[in-house]
């Protein structure tokens, strides 16, 4: 059986002496007929079993009552087991036992995707640029330059041909006037370009969320792209139009 705590067990004692009514653990109390019946603190009291005996016995007088009543709440409340918290299935942890420490701490090593620039960033630029300094190394190496022979300023080659990071302004310039294919079209790109960090501030790196972004690079790479395989594939001589299966490839690297 669980133990009384000792300050309940002192509070008791104190009301009952307050009320003049027998200790806990006294004698016998005279009941209202004459017959005495020990009162230990665990059984009903003489005065509650004259009041609902039915007429059984002498009645009793308010006062009497009164005090039985008082002293047997005061039993009650001394004799009552201590109620005791249960967790999950039924187990008596201490709360703190139960309930998760990561809940009730504040965790200060918040994860970022943020990186400082030195030494994170640039050390990881430098080893690119040294990898790709390696492959030209070696590459220009094993591979001779395409060169031509010596030019002749009385010959002009048909077609003429700016290099291939040049074709696909060379294909605006036979499109539009050279104001608004050199101009114009670039200027209106490059200034483009230069407003979508503006435009589109989402800083996530997923793809998913960068739909703006994705599609504004792939129109940009797409337009140039295919002026520049136009221009390098399907131009002949005289800058004409031609297909390269039937008339051949008329663009030297």
């Amino acid at each position: 059986m669980t133990e009384v705590p000792e300050h309940l067990l002192k509070r008791s004692a104190e009301r009952r002496a307050a009320l003049g009514a027998p200790p806990a653990g006294g004698g016998a109390a005279p009941a209202a007929g004459g017959e005495a019946t020990a009162d230990d603190g665990s059984k009903i009291p003489a005065g509650l079993l004259a009041r609902t005996g039915g007429g059984g016995g002498a009645a009793a007088t308010p006062a009497t009552t009164g005090a039985a009543a008082t002293a047997a709440a005061a039993t009650a409340v001394a004799t009552a087991p201590a109620p005791v918290a249960k967790g999950p299935e039924g187990h008596t942890q201490r709360l703190l036992t139960v309930v998760k420490a990561g809940s009730i701490q504040d965790v200060k090593a918040t994860p970022t995707d943020k990186v400082h620039t030195w030494p994170h960033l640039l050390i990881g630029e430098f080893i690119a640029c040294l990898a790709c300094s390696a492959f030209l190394l070696v590459f220009s190496a094993m591979v001779n330059a395409p060169f031509l022979a010596a030019a002749n300023f009385n010959f002009t080659p048909n077609p003429s041909k700016a290099p291939w990071y040049f074709l696909g302004l060379q294909e605006l310039l036979t499109m539009f006037h050279p104001m608004v294919a050199g101009v114009t079209i670039p200027g209106i790109g490059i200034f483009a370009l230069m407003l979508a960090p503006y435009i589109d501030k989402n800083p996530s790196s997923k793809p998913e969320d960068r739909k703006f972004a994705i599609s504004l690079f792939t129109l940009f790479f797409m337009f140039w792209a295919v002026l520049v395989i136009i221009g390098t594939l399907f131009r002949g001589p005289g800058f004409n139009f031609t297909f390269p299966w039937r008339d051949g490839v008329f663009f030297d690297l």
